[in-house]
């Protein structure tokens, strides 16, 4: 099978790279070989919510600079803010197109996202659900919150939340309340704890006079509050709708707090981002993983996968974003840090006692995040030192960054699949442009 463009990877970064391609009128498909993480993400995108050096970022463009000089070597400074900005700005008005829609401030700040323990993280956009909170006074406008759990459900302890949101100075004169409130056929529910996730919750409350049932309930349990937070439990697809319902028929603000495994918040980026896709034409190869690939004259010339075995998959540009240690798209063995498909050269430390701090929960962070595959400024990966001409890397996979600690990853991701996306449908163009002047000499 031949595709102009071809993505191994199913996460943020492929599908932002595969959609603009698909939206460029490219014959695109994407191998992905199971869950992604958005499976296991807050379903916000973060953009940049510290510097190399542990300071805080509160305007992630204005700290480029900054962050240029601290790592020059990191995926943003690769690409240059410029791309960055055009990137995130081309997401949210696509995610917006799907119905997703993304939210930021106006000022280009951070803000900040409450997280099942009581803290909060810096992002750059939140879903419509989620309640974002002021970087510089997060209680602002807030005088009682109500934390609701459903009754029953384990993957949310409210009482945990409220005892660290109660510790922060800026709510020393917010009210912090909790609450259990009862699910409609919960008996049937409880057969199986194993069933009783998030995604089980909102098959039940998409049932409009369960959804009544519900509301009622929270009313009695919850009584007054400028806002109440609950755990994300209200669908995938249609789970602002109901919430919206849900605000209605309680007279409440309410909010969603992204929960344990599976997230609804982060499915349903993922499920809003591959029906774009598939609507453009794009092709998923699901369940499919790449085992191998054929170079010549320093071009990734085919790929073979598990399911179409000797069958090569061809493409005039690839692009591998598998991801880190979490996804398999880096493996660590004994004494040294391996790229699995097509051995690629990796920005690694070579003694692996090195590759970790001494406390697990250290106030540094560890060095094994910031590994990856080296990649040139088009983000061409390299194999035994040669730059590979049609393959580009994005997301996870790269290194020079630490998504977690610097709370970035959603947007390295989103912004270099994008970065990689624009520079093949380039490419593209000026092979087609060729293509005459070529069949002429042919001709001639």
């Amino acid at each position: 099978m031949k595709f102009d463009s071809l993505i191994i990877g199913g996460g943020v970064a492929g599908l932002s790279c595969a959609i603009r391609c698909a939206e460029a009128g490219l014959k695109t498909a994407v191998i992905a070989a199971g869950q992604s993480a958005l499976h296991f993400s807050s379903g916000s995108i973060d953009l940049l919510g510290r510097l190399p050096n542990g300071e805080l970022v509160t305007h992630p463009f204005d700290a480029f600079s900054a962050l240029e000089q601290q790592q020059p070597e990191h995926p943003y400074c690769k690409i240059g803010q410029s791309n960055v900005k055009n990137a995130l700005d081309w997401y949210q008005t696509m995610m917006a197109e799907c119905g997703v829609q993304l939210t930021t401030q106006g000022d280009e700040t951070n803000h900040l996202r409450l997280t099942p323990m009581g803290t909060f993280r810096a992002t750059w956009l939140s879903q419509q659900t989620v309640h974002p909170f002021p970087m510089f006074e997060p209680q602002q406008g807030l005088t009682r919150i109500a934390l609701v759990t459903v009754d029953g459900f384990r993957d949310f302890q409210p009482e945990l939340t409220a005892d660290n949101v109660s510790k922060l100075p800026q709510f020393a004169d917010v009210t912090v309340t909790t609450a259990a409130v009862e699910l409609p056929d919960f008996e049937i529910m409880q057969r199986n704890p194993c069933e009783f996730r998030s995604i089980d919750i909102s098959r039940v409350l998409r049932d409009e006079s369960k959804l009544h049932a519900f509301a009622k309930s929270l009313i009695q349990q919850v009584g007054q509050a400028d806002l109440v937070v609950l755990p994300s439990v209200f669908g995938n697809g249609d789970g602002a709708a109901t919430i919206k319902l849900l605000e209605g028929l309680t007279g409440f603000t309410i909010c969603e707090l992204p929960t344990m495994p599976p997230s609804l918040l982060g499915i349903r980026l993922e499920e809003a981002m591959k029906s774009r896709y598939k609507a453009l034409g794009g092709l998923i190869l699901a369940g499919d993983e790449v085992k191998r690939g054929k170079f010549e004259n320093g071009k990734l010339a085919r790929i073979y996968t598990r399911n179409h075995r000797e069958m090569p998959l061809v493409a005039d540009h690839f692009l591998i974003a598998t991801g880190s240690f979490f996804s398999h798209g880096m493996q660590a063995q004994r004494q040294a840090v391996i790229e699995p498909i097509f051995n690629l050269d990796l920005s690694t430390i070579p003694h692996r006692d090195n590759w970790y701090q001494h406390d697990f929960f250290s106030t540094q962070a560890h060095p094994f995040m910031k590994m990856g595959v080296k990649a040139n400024a088009s983000l061409q990966p390299s194999r035994q030192g040669q730059a590979i001409e049609n393959l580009y890397c994005a997301g996870a996979l790269l290194s020079h960054y630490d998504p977690v600690t610097e709370g970035c990853g959603s947007g390295v991701a989103i912004s270099t699949g994008h970065f990689v996306a624009e520079q093949m449908i380039a490419n593209h163009t000026r092979e087609i442009e060729n293509v005459p002047e070529q069949q002429e000499r042919t001709i001639a």
